[in-house]
């Protein structure tokens, strides 16, 4: 291989590697203008979108450890790749196509395991990360909060039984005074 291309393919290495996600499309008839703002919604979710010649892809992709990809690059081929939120990047692939009818995603790798386009899809309906989160902290917190109320009340138990108490006894020493 060229010293060229061996620099490329170790390039995008590097990016794969860096990566917890690829989305793999076919970005065919999309013209530069589209390219540019899918780039530019994708780059304000932390991903970046870039085209790759298939070979290299197959290449850097065997060079990190991701499962044989060869079956599915065909076409031309753009790669989605980010540093955080796989669910950010799939949501605007989804929105982006919707709106222009491309690109189509053909499958993604996660975590080093391929995942189809309707899981793709899946990912991109799925609430916002910091949504995920608030919801996983109600789910924590509502069991400590059921265990709180439930050591508390015997003792609240208690504190009412003597309130009714000590009111009972003052209402009955008052009623005798009054009538005597």
């Amino acid at each position: 291989m060229r010293p060229e291309k061996a620099t490329i393919v170790e390039d995008l290495s590097t990016k794969l590697s860096k990566s917890p996600f690829l989305i793999i499309t076919e970005y065919t008839g999309m013209n530069v203008l589209q390219f540019s703002e899918l780039r530019s919604r994708l780059a304000g979710a932390g991903a970046q979108c870039r085209v790759v010649k298939n070979t290299f892809l197959r290449r850097a992709a065997a060079e990190v450890g991701y499962p044989d990809l060869a079956d599915n690059l065909h076409g031309q081929t753009a790669i989605v790749t980010g540093e955080s939120d796989v669910c950010a990047a799939a949501k605007i692939l989804k929105g982006f196509s919707t709106e222009f009818q491309k690109p189509a995603v053909k499958l993604g790798v996660l975590d080093k395991l391929i995942i189809s386009k309707e899981q793709i899809r899946d990912l991109a309906d799925l609430p916002p990360k910091e949504i995920l989160q608030s919801q996983l902290l109600g789910v924590l917190k509502s069991p400590l909060q059921k265990l709180v109320v439930l050591l508390s009340e015997p003792g609240a138990s208690l504190a009412r039984l003597l309130k009714a108490r000590v009111d009972k006894e003052s209402a009955g020493a008052g009623g005798g005074q009054e009538s005597a």
